[in-house]
């Protein structure tokens, strides 16, 4: 865990998601969106990072 950022682990990965889906990525490694703000869900892209006035 990146403390207030993304769950990395060591891929490839398969994500299996509460509505059934499943998303895979091959990367070596998975930055896994941890906050739920990801427009990229499961996956990260940093949404983390903004700040909300």
């Amino acid at each position: 865990m990146v403390p207030g950022g993304p769950m990395l682990v060591e891929g490839p990965v398969e994500v299996h998601l509460e509505d059934g889906s499943v998303v895979t990525s091959d990367r070596f490694l998975v930055a896994l969106c941890v906050c739920r703000r990801s427009r990229r869900f499961p996956f990260c892209d940093t949404s983390h990072r903004r700040r909300t006035l």
